[in-house]
C-alpha cells in the first residue's frame, strides 16, 4: 500500500514511525512532514490546508489510504473531497469535524443527548456576554467557537480576568473568526484526562487514554500552549471508570452524530474531567491528540492500517484491538519563548547519542542545506520512552534529554511526576 499522512507536527511523526511498521505499507508520503518524518517517509511540500493539491497528489502518485493528522483540514472538508472521488481517506467528515470545529454545536449535542458535560451559555453578541460575565463567580471557563490552536479555552481565576478573555476573542479577535461566538462555562474541579475511540460511526473501539500538561511551566504555571508532554495509561483510570466513559460518553456520542444524520467514523477524541470518580466532558476532538499520540500509539500492538480499512468499510466490530501492558511517557521539548514569540533556525544536537530505546518524535523541525537538523517550530519534538512502570518510562526519558540541545531549549520537568498505586 502507499500512504499519504496530512500534517506536520509530533502527531503526524508518530501516525507515520506506526503506519510504517505494517506489513501492508509500502511507501509513505507525508504533506509537508519534518525533518523527522523525513528519515522514514517521502516529504511533499504541500499545506495541509492545500485540499486541491492533496487531492490532485494522492491521485497522481496512487495513494491507497491517506490519514489526516490536523483539525484544520478536516474542519475544510479534506474527507469529504476524497470520498466523493472514491479515494480512501481515514478522518471526520466535515459536519463530523462540527464536534471540534463548533463548540456551540458540540454542547448543544451533549446537551441534546444528556451526555456528562459542565453547564454553558452561548453568545455571539459581545454586550450579552459581558452582562452575563458580569453576574457570574470565578472561576469560570470562556471559550472561543472555532479552532485555535488548542489555545482558545481560557481558564479565569478572576471576573476581571474572564472580562479581559472575553473581549480578547470577541473585541480584538485574537483567533479570528474562531471568536464570533464564545461559550461561558462552569469550571470543574478534578483530574483531566484525555480519552480516546477508534469508530466507524456503529462500533465504538477505546484506545488508550492518556493525561497531557497544557500550561508551559512546571507546577501547571504560566500561559496555555498545545501541550508540553504527556503519559499513558492514567493510574487513576479504573475499569468501572473506563466503563463509564464508554457507556455514557463516547458509545452516547457517536450514536448522537448517527441521530443527527453526522455519521462519525475516525477518531472520537474526549477531553474529559473526572471528578468524584465522575466524568465530564471538557471538549470532544476529531482526531488523535498531540502530544498524547506519541504515548498511545506506541503502545498498539495490533495494525493500524487494518483498524483504519476497518472503520472505512464499517467493519470495525470485526476487528479485535490489542495494546500493551506497559506505560508511555513523552516530554516535549520548545523553543525559548514559545508559546509567545520565538526564533528559529538553530541546529539541534545530541539525537544521535539516546539510548536504544528512547524514540524522538519531531514536530517543529526542518532539515538544512547540509542535512542538519534545525528547529522550525513552537513545539520542538516529543522524546518518548516505554516502561513496565510510569516512573521507570519517566526516568528513561529524563536522563536521555539532556543530550539533546539547542539554543533556548525549555521543557517541564515534572510530566508524569505521580504516585503511581
Amino acid at each position: 500500500m502507499k500512504i499519504l499522512v496530512v500534517g506536520s507536527g509530533g502527531r503526524e511523526h508518530t501516525l507515520v514511525w506506526k503506519l510504517a511498521q505494517s506489513p501492508k505499507v509500502k511507501e509513505i508520503y507525508v504533506a509537508p512532514g519534518n525533518a523527522g518524518t523525513a528519515q522514514i517517509a517521502q516529504n511533499l511540500d504541500i499545506k495541509p490546508t492545500d485540499i486541491d493539491a492533496l487531492v490532485k497528489t494522492a491521485g497522481e502518485k496512487g495513494v491507497d489510504l491517506t490519514v489526516v493528522g490536523p483539525e484544520a483540514p478536516l474542519a475544510e472538508g479534506i474527507a469529504d473531497r476524497f470520498l466523493i472521488r472514491g479515494m480512501q481517506i481515514f478522518g471526520a467528515t466535515s459536519q463530523a469535524t462540527e464536534i471540534e470545529s463548533s463548540k456551540v454545536f458540540s454542547k448543544e449535542l451533549m446537551q441534546k443527548y444528556n451526555i456528562p458535560c459542565a453547564q454553558s451559555v452561548s453568545f455571539s453578541d459581545y454586550k450579552k456576554a459581558k452582562e452575563y460575565l458580569q453576574q457570574q463567580k470565578a472561576p469560570i471557563v470562556v471559550k472561543a467557537d472555532g479552532l485555535a490552536a488548542g489555545k482558545g479555552v481560557i481558564v479565569a481565576e478572576t471576573i476581571p480576568q474572564a472580562m479581559e478573555a472575553l473581549s480578547k476573542i470577541m473585541e480584538a479577535k485574537a483567533f479570528g473568526a474562531a471568536g464570533d461566538h464564545v461559550i461561558i462555562e462552569e469550571y470543574l474541579s478534578g483530574r483531566e484526562m484525555s480519552v480516546f475511540a477508534f469508530s466507524d460511526g456503529h462500533t465504538v473501539i477505546p484506545m488508550m487514554s492518556a493525561c497531557d500538561y497544557k500550561p508551559a511551566f512546571d507546577g501547571n504555571k504560566g500561559p496555555n500552549t498545545g501541550g508540553m508532554g504527556s503519559y499513558s495509561p492514567p493510574p487513576f483510570l479504573t475499569p468501572a471508570l473506563a466503563e463509564t466513559v464508554r457507556d455514557k460518553i463516547m458509545e452516547p456520542t457517536v450514536k448522537a452524530m448517527h441521530e443527527e444524520s453526522r455519521p462519525y467514523r475516525g477518531i472520537l477524541y474526549g477531553g474529559l474531567m473526572i471528578s468524584d470518580g465522575n466524568p465530564k466532558v471538557l471538549e470532544f476532538n476529531a482526531r488523535f491528540g498531540d502530544p498524547e499520540a506519541q504515548v498511545t500509539l506506541p503502545l498498539l500492538e495490533t495494525d493500524l492500517v487494518d483498524i483504519m480499512l476497518a472503520v472505512n468499510d464499517n467493519k470495525l466490530d470485526q476487528i479485535k484491538v490489542d495494546w500493551s501492558d506497559d506505560a508511555c511517557v513523552g516530554v516535549v521539548m520548545a523553543s525559548g519563548g514559545y508559546p509567545g514569540s520565538y526564533k528559529t533556525g538553530f541546529a539541534i544536537s545530541g539525537l544521535d547519542n539516546l539510548d536504544k530505546d528512547i524514540v524522538v518524535f519531531h514536530a517543529g523541525t526542518k532539515l538544512g542545506s547540509d542535512g542538519e537538523v534545525l528547529t522550525s517550530g513552537g513545539r520542538v519534538l516529543t522524546v518518548m520512552a516505554r516502561g513496565k512502570t510510569l516512573n521507570e518510562a519517566r526516568e528513561k526519558v529524563y536522563a536521555n534529554i539532556p543530550r539533546i540541545q539547542f539554543e533556548g531549549c525549555h521543557y517541564r520537568k515534572d510530566i508524569a511526576l505521580i504516585k503511581e498505586g
